[in-house]
């Protein structure tokens, strides 16, 4: 290329370039007066360049002008503005191959161009401009690409250019930084407001849906929107979830989309890295505007937070790039609050999850500083001290424990700190003040860097673990005494049989002899004393079979309470003689059993008699109650019987229901009676128990199936 100081020649590619740098600071300097009076005082691009395009016009000679801002988001040049024009092309435009050469040189050199024969060098520039030859003024700021201006030409090229055509394009560079600075001061002071407006919503009531709902509203007057709404993504369900809408009528709490639905608008732009309008403003001519909707992605540090959607965005032509870098700064604003409140969030949910832990610890949990104060109680230590976790923090721990108690954890606070910490401590204690015994351990509370600044003591209740055991041993004893009890009744039943025989044989030759009368008559009184006692032995072999649950008898339907009132009958007057009160409490909703009423009737003539003899032993008189209920959860009738005599010996209990075995005196009982209530009772598939009453006496209880279908 040819070129001279002042006048430009036609070079072999046939567009011509201004001769020097240099010459940029000659001329007429930046514009008239009256542009910079508009520039200084103009806010909004679209009200200064009318003026500026005329000035360039007068300046270069030209018939028409377009302005191209460089995107940076896709590196096209998209046209914002222009003059002398009969369609503004608003589409980008993205040069030919042999076209970006020609725009690639005019920016890396920052010197205008002309192009003397458009037509064959940049055709898509010259149908948009409309003109056979033009003027390239490049806008760049250092090596940052910020737009040209294209100068239309009616004829042709001037053969030589003003010396204040490159302040033009300074003009031009200034009046685009400047309205994009304060378009920037402008937007930050709204944005400002607007996040004041969201944190202090949060801040009210610390939930994000209820900030979020201000947020939309404040957006969208911003964005001068048809309608705002606010997606958070929900990692667990892989879901968009509309937190918030400025549609009153979508309801927001229950709208869901997958995430990775790609037919969603939302779903969609959570991907992106910036804000995009999903339907642009192409092909509209200069004096319209589009509406649009655009996506503006949320992201935090490491992953999709979600996505705002506006929709019914009003924008002018060449103004989408203002929109999307407002979107974009809007984004990364309301990025960084929803990470930090989720953020927040999660720590207060592990916060309420600790203490929920904590307070569903049984022990008793108490937190003291080295001074000795309480610095957090668990739900189960202010229960058993009476008192709130209010008043126990800051209290010594010495004033809510006993003594002994006390005085070990100071002896265990006075010892010197040891490099690698003392190893938790354990001992037992029975402790008045927190009622009941207590095994107690104390272990050191560290701080992050491994530095003892407290204790923590867990007190578990040794009660409950004391009853179980004495529960746990008590139905050994019942079970050992079952088995017992079982492998004599085996033992009895096989013994019963083998006597059963020989006691038939000689009872019946016995009836033989008494009807025949085969044998001496002064011999009569001792068959019939041999009789009486051999049928006594028989009856005995009876009553084993029935302790060894040997008999079966047809059963039906059976009112206990009947059962037991004809016991009570039986005995009242025996009962009167001895001084003896008897005191019924009956249920009288209690479901029948299928038993043999003469079988329940001999066990509880029993176990009354028994009473009886237990009162009598005393010689004071006393009383006897019986109880009926039922124990639904386990579908049994509970009959009790209670004296208010010596009760039972320890040493009596383990042997109570079994055969022969009498604390009664010689002559005056068989020990059968209890032996032949267990045998009945075992049959019918209940339980016969033997205790003692706290407010002495002995208890009787029996608990027997319901009937079926009761």
């Amino acid at each position: 290329m040819a070129y001279n100081s002042r006048a430009l020649n036609p070079g072999p590619t046939g567009f011509h370039r201004s001769s020097s740098a240099a010459e940029k600071s000659k001329g007429a300097g930046l514009a008239t007066p009256s542009l910079v009076s508009l520039l200084a005082h103009t806010t909004r691009l679209v009200d200064f360049l009318p003026s500026l395009h005329q000035h360039a016009l007068d300046v270069t000679g030209g018939s028409r002008l377009l302005l191209f801002e460089h995107n940076l988001r896709n590196g096209v040049l998209q046209a914002t503005s222009g003059f002398g024009l009969e369609a503004f092309p608003s589409e980008p435009w993205t040069p030919a191959p042999h076209e970006a050469a020609i725009v690639s040189d005019v920016f890396s050199r920052g010197m205008p161009l002309v192009v003397t024969d458009a037509d064959r060098d940049m055709p898509d520039l010259s149908s948009r401009l409309r003109a056979r030859a033009a003027l390239l003024l490049p806008l760049v700021r250092g090596d940052d690409r910020i737009g040209m201006v294209a100068i239309g030409f009616s004829g042709a090229a001037p053969s030589s250019l003003r010396d204040d055509v490159a302040p033009v394009a300074d003009a031009f560079l200034l009046a685009i930084e400047l309205t994009r600075l304060r378009q920037g001061d402008q937007l930050q002071r709204d944005l400002r407001l607007l996040l004041d407006e969201f944190a202090q919503s949060l801040s009210a009531n610390l939930q994000l849906a209820a900030g979020l709902d201000s947020f939309c509203h404040g957006a969208k007057r911003l964005f001068g929107a048809d309608r705002t709404s606010v997606w958070i993504h929900d990692r667990r369900a892989r879901s968009l979830v509309l937190r918030a809408s400025t549609d009153s009528g979508q309801g927001a709490s229950d709208v869901q989309i997958p995430a990775d639905d790609p037919l969603s608008p939302a779903s969609v732009a959570m991907r992106r890295a910036r804000a995009e309008i999903l339907a642009g403003a192409s092909g509209l001519a200069v004096e319209e505007e589009a509406t649009v909707t655009v996506t503006v992605p949320l992201r935090g540090c490491r992953r999709a937070l979600g996505t705002v959607v506006f929709e019914g965005v009003r924008v002018e032509p060449g103004g989408e790039m203002d929109l999307l870098d407002r979107a974009d700064e809007l984004g990364r604003q309301l990025s960084n609050a929803v990470e930090n409140l989720s953020l927040l969030d999660d720590v207060m949910q592990s916060q309420r999850e600790l203490e929920d832990t904590f307070d569903s610890i049984a022990h008793l949990v108490a937190v003291f500083d080295r001074l000795g104060r309480i610095v957090h109680v668990n739900n189960a230590f202010a229960t058993r001290v009476g008192r709130t976790r209010d008043q126990l923090i800051e209290r010594p721990l010495s004033d809510v424990v006993g003594p002994e108690l006390a005085a070990w954890l100071a002896e265990l606070a006075g010892e010197p700190a040891r490099p690698d910490h003392r190893a938790p401590v354990t001992r037992e204690f029975v402790d008045p003040v927190l009622n009941g015994s207590f095994m107690i351990t104390i272990t050191d509370l560290l701080n992050p860097e491994r530095e003892p600044v407290g204790s923590v003591i867990v007190a578990r209740d040794l009660t409950p673990q004391t009853k179980l055991e004495a529960e746990r041993e008590e139905l050994r004893k019942r079970l050992t005494q079952s088995e017992k009890l079982a492998a004599l009744g085996q033992f009895v039943a096989g013994i019963a049989h083998e006597l059963n025989n020989p006691l038939q044989g000689v009872l019946g030759h016995l009836e033989l002899l008494r009807v025949t009368g085969a044998f001496p008559k002064q011999l009569r009184r001792e068959v019939q004393t041999i009789y009486r006692e051999a049928d006594r032995a028989a009856k005995i072999v009876r009553n084993l079979l029935v302790f060894a649950g040997s008999r079966r008898v047809p059963r039906r339907a059976v009112s206990l309470n009947t059962v037991l009132q004809k016991v009570v009958s039986l005995r009242s007057a025996a009962c009167r003689a001895a001084g003896i009160e008897v005191v019924r409490h009956y249920d009288e909703k209690l479901p029948r059993v299928q038993s043999d009423p003469l079988l329940l009737h001999q066990v509880f003539l029993n176990m009354v008699m028994n009473a009886e003899h237990a009162i009598a032993s005393t010689g004071t008189g006393g009383r006897i109650e019986i109880t009926t209920t039922t124990a639904p959860a386990r579908r049994m009738i509970v009959a009790t019987v209670r004296d208010t005599g010596c009760g039972f010996a320890p040493e009596v209990l383990s042997h109570i229901f079994e055969p022969f075995y009498t604390t009664k005196e010689v002559g005056k009982g068989t020990g059968l009676g209890l032996a032949i209530a267990y045998g009945i009772v075992q049959d019918h598939g209940g339980q016969i128990i033997a205790a003692n009453h706290p407010e002495g006496g002995a208890v009787l209880t029996v608990e027997l199936p319901m009937k079926p279908h009761d």
